[in-house]
C-alpha cells in the first residue's frame, strides 16, 4: 500500500472519531468546547479573549483585526475574525496531531492583532474572513516585519467581491508582492499528503473555488509566505465535521489542505 494511500486511510479513520470524542460536546459551554478550553468562545466580547501561556508548542494562531462593515450575527456581535472558531481550531488540531509529528498545543487557541509583539513566537496566522480585513499603520507594520522574518499566512473563508478588499488590504502591506493563482504543480499541494484535485467549491455559495499565493520576491523557487483559499471555507469544513452537515469526502480535502499548509510552512 502507497504512503498516500496510508495516510488517506488514517484520514478517513481520524475524522469520524471527532464525532466520538466528543460524544459530550453538548454539556460544555458551547457545542464541542471542553470545560477546561484556554481561549476565546465567540462570545463577541474581546475581553473574552485569554491566550493560552506560550510553552514553545505549535499553537493555532487567528488574527483579530476591526472588521470594515462588520455586524450582527444571531446572538452575537459578528467579529468576521472568529468565524469557526474555537471549534475548527480544536478539530484541526486533533488531526494535526495524529497524522504528524507535530505535537500541538491542544486545548487552546491564540489570537492576536499583527501588532502584537507576541506575533513571532507563531510561524503560521490564519485569517478568517479577509473580504472585511482591515489595518492600522501600526499592523501594517506588524504585518509585513511576520512576513519578513519568515512568517506564513492563511487566507480562508471568503469569497465574490470579497477578493477586492482582501487585495487591497495585501497590496497595502506588500505592493511588489503579486498574487499569483497556484495549481496542483505547487509543492504545497504535495506537502504531507498529495491533493489529487483542487476541484473545491464554497461550502454554501456553491461557488468554484480557486487558489492563490504570493512568493518571496515574487520567485517561484522562493518560500510561498501566504495561500490564499478564495471562494473557500475550509474553517466551516473543519469546525463542522463531527456534524454530517457537510460532505464527508470535502471535510477529508479540507484537513489535507491545512495539514498540508502547516507542513509546507514549517518546512519553507
Amino acid at each position: 500500500m502507497g504512503r498516500s494511500v496510508r495516510r488517506l486511510l488514517m484520514l478517513l479513520i481520524a475524522v469520524p472519531t471527532l464525532a466520538d470524542a466528543q460524544g459530550g460536546r453538548r454539556r460544555g459551554r458551547m457545542s464541542g468546547i471542553p470545560s477546561d478550553w484556554q481561549g476565546y468562545v465567540q462570545s463577541g466580547d474581546l475581553n473574552d479573549i485569554t491566550n493560552p501561556p506560550y510553552d514553545g508548542r505549535f499553537t493555532f494562531l487567528r488574527i483579530r483585526f476591526e472588521p470594515d462593515g462588520g455586524g450582527g450575527f444571531g446572538f452575537r456581535v459578528d467579529r468576521k475574525w472568529d468565524h469557526d472558531t474555537p471549534r475548527a481550531e480544536l478539530h484541526f488540531m486533533k488531526i494535526l496531531s495524529e497524522l504528524t509529528t507535530i505535537r500541538p498545543f491542544m486545548n487552546g487557541g491564540t489570537i492576536l492583532p499583527f501588532d502584537s509583539a507576541e506575533l513571532f513566537r507563531y510561524p503560521i496566522a490564519y485569517v478568517s474572513e479577509p473580504g472585511f480585513w482591515s489595518m492600522s499603520d501600526k499592523e501594517r507594520t506588524g504585518l509585513q516585519a511576520y512576513v519578513a522574518k519568515g512568517g506564513f499566512l492563511i487566507f480562508d473563508d471568503f469569497g465574490g467581491e470579497h477578493w477586492y478588499n482582501f487585495e487591497r488590504r495585501w497590496q497595502e502591506a506588500f505592493p511588489a508582492l503579486k498574487i499569483v493563482p497556484l495549481d496542483l504543480s505547487n509543492p504545497i499541494f504535495d506537502a504531507f499528503f498529495r491533493i489529487e484535485s483542487l476541484d473545491f467549491s464554497h461550502p454554501y455559495f456553491g461557488m468554484k473555488s480557486e487558489f492563490y499565493g504570493a512568493y518571496e520576491d515574487n520567485d517561484p523557487k522562493k518560500r510561498l509566505v501566504m495561500i490564499a483559499n478564495f471562494n473557500n471555507d475550509i474553517g466551516d469544513y473543519m469546525e463542522f465535521s463531527d456534524e454530517g452537515w457537510l460532505p464527508i469526502s470535502l471535510t477529508n480535502e479540507a484537513y489535507k489542505l491545512a495539514v498540508n499548509y502547516v507542513v509546507y510552512a514549517m518546512t519553507h
